[in-house]
């Protein structure tokens, strides 16, 4: 009996060790605590020292005067300078001639050749619906009188998206073949993924100007990321067994690299190809704002003046060319690796050889019946019934509704009930309740190097100068995302459930996933006007296909024999929601969150083109009037306050493990 109370004394431990030990068991609880003891000791000295209330004006740094001198200095040698003669001047001559070359290209090979190869293409990569649905696709863009500009931004894209390769595959493959090289890129990557776009403008603007070169240059930089980290994953991802055996039968690094690496990688470098595509088309669409030309300015034309007709003709291009890029690379993902399908003579080169004759000889036809321009006379104007239609919808839906009111009511209402006391009350917050709370959601969450990561990421906005604005966008940021993750998670549950749901959401999610953000601005700015709630607006619509997905993903990813086992348990539908798929799901839960709060924040920078204030509006003041010290400010903070948002939403993968 006395050994039996040994024994259990010895189990337990004694009485003082419980509460430690119950802290090892919760460690979300002893993170709290220690953030607590932490707080009590340094909000004393921080409010006696700098006083509470907004960021106090001894821990900013005003950079308006350095950066305006870097600016003065840029523009004072820049064609004098050996720096932008013989470097940054070459790389710009480059990028035009290569620009200008592939539009000529394509302006040779006329309308009909041009959609002989797209068809063509997809016909090889896809099969013959969607070569039908790109040769269309190219005669649409005709039809809509957009022709020119379309080949403009598929010429830039072209130039972009090869630069983008080659440079990711380099980086690629320095990181999946060097330990040391993939943990230093690996967090750049990482921060750059979750950038919005309009951050890669400024700098680039700085060096290089207000045109093509820039644009390209920019879009490189955007697009070139997925590329890199693809590679990489992909190379290090390499069967061990294949490696191994090659090793044994003698074969040189080189070899390994070329017959074994390379080609096991292959789906993971046609999905980096599909992902750098498809950010380099929204790219260059936005770059329109600084001199890309092409469909992004036609859009940003017609949106500066509210004319939604010319924005819609503009923008049925772009998500169509966004369609065809995506279908043709993630169909040829699919098909790498597997056995060729189809007639004999039509697999591999020879396949690819009948193609290419087939559009060799649609563009000479095209071209001697005067194809090399879409005709005039066989255009379809759509601006005017489009501007018609929008006039209808602003005088019977944008207000006058009774009961339930116009989208005017709607968006004032959502502007003054949620937006604005969601800014007043973050702008309210004292600046170190601010930092806490960062501190206590990316710790909880992560580990302490996530946490003192969004911690100083919140800290420089404040150093910046830029705290109320930062504010500003981050109530924006926190209301759009509350709405997508409710119409999310409550679409993705009855997705989930639901194949036939499912089915039919899919396409509408594929075309709502491949529209470049640019597009989300047109519907909105008909349906609510200017505003802070319309960015908003679109920033959810932005957001919802990703998170929808995500979601419906990792519930239908939970184990079968986990649901069957609530379900003979007894549980109810919403039992097993509750207490098994969501538990289960919760990395896939937390992913989507991620993605809806990084994708949100993308568009509501952009909104500033729309009314939405705050950081979007000081970059896009900034590039419009030259004043770039105002707008790389802003910039910084834009890329500080995305990395604290990633931070806090994204799990690290030693926390993951432990769960799993």
């Amino acid at each position: 009996m006395a050994t039996a109370q040994a024994t259990t004394r010895t189990a337990s431990g004694p009485p003082g060790s419980r509460p430690l030990a119950a802290l090892r068991d919760r460690p979300a609880l002893g993170k709290l605590l220690l953030l607590l003891v932490i707080a009590a000791v340094a909000v004393p000295f921080a409010q006696a020292r700098w006083g509470g209330g907004v960021w106090p004006g001894a821990l900013t740094v005003d950079l308006s005067g350095p950066l305006g001198e870097v600016n003065d200095w840029i523009i004072g040698n820049r064609d004098s300078h050996p720096l932008f003669l013989y470097f940054f001047g070459h790389i710009s001559n480059a990028v035009v001639l290569s620009v200008r070359g592939v539009y000529l290209a394509l302006l040779a090979l006329g309308w009909a050749g041009v959609a002989a190869v797209a068809a063509l293409v997809a016909w090889r990569a896809a099969g013959w619906r969607l070569a039908l649905t790109a040769g269309l696709s190219f005669l649409v863009c005709g039809l809509l009188g957009m022709w020119v500009p379309t080949m403009q931004t598929l010429a830039l894209m072209t130039v972009a998206v090869l630069a983008s390769v080659v440079l990711g595959l380099l980086l690629g493959l320095a990181a999946g073949l060097s330990d040391r090289t993939f943990r230093v890129l690996r967090p750049v990557l990482d921060t750059m993924q979750v950038l919005p776009a309009f951050a890669y403008l400024l700098p680039v603007v700085l060096v290089f100007g207000i045109g093509v070169p820039g644009a390209v240059l920019a879009t490189v930089v955007y697009a070139a990321p997925p590329m890199a980290r693809l590679t990489a994953l992909g190379l290090r991802g390499a069967d061990a067994g294949v490696m191994e055996a090659v090793a044994s039968l003698g074969a040189t690094g080189r070899q390994r690299l070329l017959s074994a690496r390379l080609p096991l990688a292959r789906k993971e470098l046609l999905l980096g190809l599909n992902q750098t595509i498809m950010m380099a088309l929204s790219m260059a669409v936005i770059a329109s704002v600084i001199g890309a030309g092409g469909l992004g300015d036609r859009v940003y034309q017609a949106l500066s003046s509210v004319d939604v007709g010319a924005a819609l003709a503009a923008g049925i291009p772009i998500v169509l060319l966004a369609v065809v890029l995506d279908r043709t690379t993630e169909a040829a993902g699919r098909k790498a690796g597997t056995e060729p399908t189809g007639p004999a003579a039509l697999r591999g080169v020879r396949g690819w050889a009948l193609a290419a004759l087939i559009a060799a000889a649609v563009a000479v036809v095209g071209r001697f019946t005067g194809g090399r321009i879409w005709p005039e006379d066989a255009i379809v104007g759509i601006a005017e019934p489009v501007n018609t239609a929008k006039d209808w919808m602003v005088d019977h839906l944008y207000t006058g509704i009774p009961v339930i009111g116009g989208t005017a009511d709607w968006a004032a209402h959502f502007t003054s009930w949620i937006l604005n006391p969601l800014r007043d009350g973050l702008q309210g917050l004292p600046w170190w309740a601010v930092l806490l709370t960062v501190a206590a959601l990316a710790w909880t969450i992560g580990t302490w190097r996530t946490a003192l990561t969004a911690v100083l990421a919140m800290a420089a906005i404040g150093v910046l100068g830029v705290w109320d604005l930062s504010m500003d966008t981050l109530s924006q940021v926190v209301a759009a995302v509350a709405v997508t993750l409710v119409l999310g998670f409550g679409i993705a549950v009855g997705a989930a459930r639901s194949r036939r749901l499912e089915r039919l959401l899919r396409p509408v999610l594929d075309v709502f996933q491949t529209m470049p953000q640019f597009v989300y601005l047109i519907p909105v700015v008909a349906l609510f006007g200017v505003g802070r709630a319309p960015a908003a607006a679109a920033a959810v619509v932005y957001a919802l296909p990703a998170v929808v997905r995500i979601t419906t993903q990792g519930l239908r990813g939970v184990d079968p024999a986990a649901m069957e086992c609530a379900r003979s348990l007894g549980a109810t539908s919403g039992q097993q929601l509750r207490q098994v798929q969501i538990p289960l799901a919760r990395p896939a839960l937390l992913l989507a969150v991620n993605q809806g709060v990084v994708l949100v924040l993308a568009v509501v920078i952009i909104g500033g083109l729309v009314g939405s204030g705050a950081l979007g509006y000081e970059v896009v003041f900034g590039l419009a009037q030259g004043d770039l010290a105002t707008g790389l400010v802003a910039g910084a903070a834009i890329v500080c306050l995305g990395l604290m948002l990633d931070r806090v939403t994204q799990p690290t993968a030693r926390r993951q493990r432990k769960e799993s």
